[in-house]
């Protein structure tokens, strides 16, 4: 029998012991030992649950038994959760995590600590919920250089763009539902603006190229200025709109984005809706491969931390090789990087909105959805973020948005 120890008893981490308890002979069988949750550490008390016979206040009861041989953490931020993880591993205990903003911040860090101790660090659940992404990534597709990574990231916006797309509900709308459904929290900054998905692909881009990619060098861009013209001119070329996270390699350098995109229908992307999640990866052998599932929720998120805590049984007094050093992986500038735009300009002098086609390197102007009036817009060929700012500027005409395609 394996001891292992629970941090955190909300959402996550109940769903881990609910796993444990409910499949416990088909978990323990397929790790090759009979696992029991010894301890559940949370500040909180839960009168007349289960739990209260394992629930303990002190990590120190926890890592100080030497029965405990794994630890899995769902309390989520980066203290005390780094704190803890580094204790255990010191003390060769495995530890495995859902908490993106422990693995994006302190990942390679604590591989290494783990690799000097004899132990594992496993972290399936910290991208893509119940999606396996990160197990496919270190252990089966391993002879491929990547060269694109991108990926629906986040349930909470991809529920509310599927909300604006298929039923014309405005952003403050779907935002409200989203909330009220849980799948929001009351302040949505890190979900809208992006930063949920953007330490996600933080996360796999440091995966994919062996070193850190940090969360604070990748550009940002959220969903919070889409409207439901932007939708009309999306549903007039037969696309869609989606928040994605990539990193692309090009020329040597690695870019890294999270922004809307337009997606086209023979992308797979096109057809993830709701709070479901997609990754894509594109390999030099492989070319491409998705991984498509529920990419939060308490059972998906949960499984994917049982899967870590199965595995961790299944390799004590060994370590699990990841390649992920603590050497700063330098970005290029997402600035240079081409895209394709849909460029929105307040319609106005007809000798500017020529010049301005003119600097877009005579750009497809797109008839306008019905009832849209007062603007113009352009699909633009392939050119950088600076080419487009530039263009704008040299013909003094004011942007309404401006939305990259993804093709």
């Amino acid at each position: 029998m394996v001891n292992i120890a629970v941090l955190g008893y909300g959402t996550v981490g109940s769903g881990v012991v609910k796993i444990l308890e409910k499949n416990h002979s088909h978990v323990s069988r397929k790790a090759g030992e009979e696992i029991n949750v010894k301890y559940v550490l949370d500040l909180r008390e839960f009168p007349g649950d289960p739990v209260e016979k394992v629930l303990v206040h002190d990590f120190d009861t926890i890592v100080n038994d030497p029965e405990i041989r794994v630890i899995a953490e769902a309390m989520g931020g980066l203290e005390p959760a780094f704190t803890f993880a580094k204790r255990a591993l010191e003390k060769g205990i495995s530890f495995c995590t859902s908490n993106k903003v422990l693995v994006e911040a302190k990942g390679a860090e604590l591989i290494e600590l783990a690799k000097e101790h004899n132990a594992n660090f496993f972290f399936e659940a910290s991208v893509g919920g119940g999606i396996p992404i990160i197990r496919p990534m270190i252990e089966c597709l391993t002879a491929d250089h990547f060269d694109e990574i991108s990926g629906i990231l986040n349930g909470t916006t991809n529920f509310m763009l599927t909300k604006m797309d298929q039923e014309g509900a405005a952003y403050e709308e779907v935002l409200s539902e989203a909330q009220a459904l849980g799948y929001a929290e009351r302040n949505p900054e890190a979900d809208v603006e992006g930063h949920d998905a953007g330490r996600k692909i933080a996360i796999l881009a440091s995966l994919a190229c062996e070193k850190q990619v940090s969360f604070e060098k990748v550009k940002m861009e959220g969903i919070t200025k889409i409207t439901g013209t932007d939708f009309a001119y999306a549903r007039s070329l037969d696309v869609s709109i989606k928040l994605l996270g990539t990193a692309r390699k090009k020329d040597g350098k690695l870019y890294a984005l999270v922004a809307p995109f337009m997606v086209p229908k023979n992308d797979p992307l096109y057809a993830v809706v709701g709070v479901y999640n997609a990754i894509k990866l594109h390999g030099d052998m492989l070319e491409n491969v998705m991984f498509y599932g529920q990419g939060a929720g308490k059972e998906a998120t949960a499984s994917a931390v049982v899967s870590d805590i199965q595995d961790c049984v299944r390799r004590l007094g060994s370590h699990r090789e990841i390649l992920w050093s603590k050497e700063q992986k330098e970005l290029g500038d997402i600035m240079e990087y081409p895209f394709r735009f849909l460029v929105r300009v307040e319609d106005g002098d007809a000798e500017k909105l020529a010049s301005f086609q003119a600097a877009l390197g005579d750009a497809d102007r797109l008839d306008a959805p019905e009832g849209v009036s007062g603007e113009a817009a352009y699909l633009t060929k392939p050119m950088t973020e600076n080419a487009l700012q530039a263009a704008v500027q040299a013909a003094d005409v004011n942007v309404i948005s401006r939305i990259r395609l993804s093709w």
